[in-house]
């Protein structure tokens, strides 16, 4: 059954389970129901994307894996049901995978709890090791580390990568349980060239690499960088990611040493969505505590034509940059709030980054601003990208953000689109209001209210 479109405020659907005994009887696997008082039953995990909502409505729609049989419904608490869950990323079978409680991915098939040191165990890896063969001061900064230790840290980064990441096929759901706090500790769900997936009410945290790679070519300075996003979608195409938290906790960026002068940094994307992606929604999740949040489109060179991504009524508290960085594609970005206040010590650079020609329509979105913050850093582009759109609210007050962040700026953004979005569902054209509405209607655990 297609869900309810979103064009009301979710603080009036009032949702209650339904025994599992009830649902097998009618003969849908052991999938979970909530009971809407506005339309009365639906059924979660069978849920599809409603009519015209963002990109991921486009031509045959987003259903995920709700043609799936009974015997392609299952429900899973450990990281081993999950990847028997999810079986070969080849089948494309529809199925439906439910996570009751919080799967950790750093386990091994027993359920015992794996270290970074059983990763790296066997392969010669150290961290001090590494830090004594590629010191800048000796190993120079003209080239990416090369040599037995680098070897040795990608043999140990492709073990861990071995356990935590999962591969989703094509014609997927995988809902989090109501009432269980479901979600995905330390892992990463990739969702790589296949179509029609489906991503509800999870909570994604602590997706760490245990094994960063320096490169002392990367900025002025050089750079550690990670391998691992929460969610990660590469050529995958009609994608819904709805209802959704993603949290770099319990290990905040503040925790982190430095080495060679630069952050040891141990957490990549939270939603990222490159290669050539394209017909994506991002609704109604929660973005917090993290540094590099979205990026769309993974190089200037990605693929034209595609991207074509909808992100609307969704939280931004406590995040760094990328919300998002946006290449070459189309992209909506409505009814968002974006709360700028310094959280944990993720102190904000920018919101929305449009580079690479990028054609970004942004309207009636809401930004705290606390004082003493500059509107004219909310922006941020390489003056090819564009964005477009009215609305927009600083603090309550309408606000032209592109005139400000072009006044203080010799990189341009570009105020015109090449394209008018159509597929609005639950557009509202008054931001007002978010800041209060979008508090108790998004991320995970929301669709569990009575």
């Amino acid at each position: 059954m297609a869900s309810p479109s979103h064009r009301r405020s979710l603080r009036k659907r009032r949702t209650v389970l339904v025994s599992v005994a009830a649902v097998t009887a009618a003969g849908l696997g052991a999938a979970v129901f909530v009971m809407n008082a506005n339309a009365g039953a639906v059924d979660l995990a069978h849920q599809t994307l409603p009519a015209k909502d963002g990109w991921a409505a486009s031509g045959t729609g987003t259903t995920g894996g709700s043609k799936a049989d009974s015997a392609h419904v299952f429900t899973v608490s450990t990281r081993a049901q999950l990847v028997k869950a999810l079986g070969s990323s080849t089948d494309s079978t529809a199925k439906i995978i439910q996570i009751k409680g919080t799967i950790d991915a750093n386990t091994d098939d027993s359920g015992k709890k794996l270290s970074c040191a059983d990763y790296s165990s066997g392969t010669g890896y150290s961290l001090a090791a590494y830090l004594k063969a590629y010191d800048p001061s000796t190993y120079g900064r003209s080239k990416l580390p090369s040599g037995t230790q680098e070897s040795a840290r990608a043999a140990a980064q492709a073990k861990q990568a071995k356990n935590i990441v999962f591969k989703v096929p094509a014609n997927t759901t995988i809902v989090g349980v109501p009432g269980t706090k479901a979600g995905i500790t330390g892992g990463m769900l990739q969702v790589q060239n296949v179509d029609n997936v489906i991503i509800r009410n999870l909570t994604f945290s602590a997706t760490e690499d245990c094994f960063p790679q320096w490169d002392p070519t990367d900025g002025d300075d050089g750079n550690w960088n990670s391998n691992y996003d929460a969610v990660t979608l590469r050529g995958a195409t009609h994608v819904w990611a709805d209802h959704n938290t993603f949290t770099d906790a319990a290990h905040f960026d503040s925790a982190n040493p430095k080495y060679f002068g630069r952050e040891y940094q141990i957490h990549d994307g939270d939603l990222d969505i490159t290669k050539g992606s394209d017909l994506v929604t991002v609704e109604r999740n929660q973005f917090t505590n993290h540094d590099k949040t979205m990026l769309i489109g993974s190089s200037d060179t990605d693929s034209v034509g595609k991207l074509r991504v909808s992100i609307h009524h969704n939280v931004w508290k406590g995040i760094v940059q990328r919300a998002p960085l946006a290449r070459i594609g189309q992209i909506h970005v409505y009814n968002n709030y974006f709360d700028t206040t310094t959280l944990n010590g993720y102190a904000p650079l920018y919101t929305i980054n449009s580079r690479a020609k990028a054609q970004v329509v942004a309207e009636d979105n809401y930004w705290k601003v606390p004082t003493g913050g500059k509107v004219a850093k909310l922006l941020s582009g390489d003056g090819t990208g564009s964005v477009a759109g009215s609305g927009n609210l600083v603090n309550g007050t309408q606000t032209d953000l592109v005139a400000a962040y072009n006044a203080a700026n010799s990189k341009k953004l570009k105020t015109t689109v090449n394209w008018t979005p159509t597929l609005t569902a639950g557009l509202q054209t008054s931001a007002k209001k978010l800041p209060t509405e979008l508090a108790t209607t998004t991320g995970a655990g929301i669709l569990t209210n009575s």
